[in-house]
């Protein structure tokens, strides 16, 4: 009896701490959960002239959640740096040179500007612009899904001031280190397919209805364009008073009155993909209303590239 009386106060003991063990586990397991979620989600944000993110993310396929707190339009651009250089060589080796030739050209002096960008270090060539977020307006947010390649990436945004400085040379400028460790991330289900390169423009590939939409944005090619960078995809909510001839000359930096604030009035940023190398592609997500919209690459003469595209949401 003794036996068997023992053998029950045994048995729950071991029951015991068996359930007891099993709760510990269940209690981890939302935390681990938790800790996992806050990878899924670069967040990123500006109240001012910053980019407020983490220094170091994983690689593969992240998410940048981009919260514009500021009052003026700006965009990320990713720019992975070669090896060796880091962002004190940019801000002493390249802006200057930049907004030495952005200054000249608001002169009318082009080929003293084009002597500028001359000066130009050899291995400025060598950032290889990796994708972003595209443009987005005062008090928006966008996301985009991008594929991060481990290595030193710099994030910049160059829409210039009223008086035609910079952001970048304001300090909206960012480091960003990616680890070889990768993430388990896999790229949206897309409900929208883009292509885009220098000799097709813009192609949208499926209908665009009212509601959410991921967009996919394939690069077909990468070129060089006048404005010495290459094509991207930004999308552009229309109000009534919005002036589509604006608009593209806006998006062309090295006009004087190009990528300056403030935009032009009646159009609203809602993200895009930035620039990224030929055959790469890139996601980005917009919550969709009936009304007017245009995708547009931040080129010269986009229309006649084929790289402005009116967009009508019944």
């Amino acid at each position: 009896m003794h036996k068997i009386v023992n053998h029950f106060r045994s048995t729950g003991i071991v029951l015991l701490l068996v359930t007891l063990i099993t709760a510990a586990s269940c209690k981890e397991d939302p935390k681990e959960e938790q800790e996992v979620k806050k990878e899924e989600v670069i967040e990123v944000l500006t109240e001012v002239m910053d980019f407020q993110l983490k220094d170091t993310i994983r690689s593969g396929w992240q998410t940048f959640r981009y919260t514009n707190a500021s009052n003026e339009p700006h965009f990320i651009l990713l720019d992975k740096y070669p090896e060796g250089k880091n962002i004190k060589d940019g801000e002493k080796d390249v802006m200057p040179i930049f907004q030495e030739g952005m200054e000249l050209i608001n002169k009318g002096e082009m080929d003293k500007a084009m002597e500028a960008f001359g000066k130009l270090p050899p291995w400025f060539s060598e950032i290889v612009f990796s994708g972003g977020v595209g443009l987005v307006s005062a008090g928006k947010m966008a996301e985009s899904t991008i594929y991060m390649e481990p290595g030193y990436y710099v994030l910049e945004c160059y829409v210039k001031m009223p008086n035609g400085v910079f952001h970048g040379v304001m300090g909206m400028v960012k480091e960003l280190v990616v680890v070889q460790d990768t993430t388990t991330h896999t790229p949206p289900e897309p409900t929208v397919r883009i292509a885009i390169s220098g000799a097709e423009g813009i192609q949208v590939q499926d209908s665009i209805k009212a509601g959410p939409q991921v967009f996919q944005v394939t690069y077909k090619d990468q070129v060089t364009h006048e404005n010495f960078v290459g094509h991207d995809i930004n999308l552009v909510r229309l109000e009534e008073n919005a002036d589509l001839d604006q608009l593209e000359a806006w998006m062309n930096w090295v006009d004087p009155k190009g990528l300056i604030s403030p935009a032009p009035e009646g159009v609203v940023f809602l993200g895009g993909v930035n620039d990224m190398p030929a055959g790469r592609t890139g996601y980005f997500t917009a919550e969709l209303e009936p009304g007017s919209y245009v995708l547009i690459s931040e080129v010269p003469n986009a229309r006649e590239k084929n790289m402005l595209v009116p967009i009508t949401i019944p």
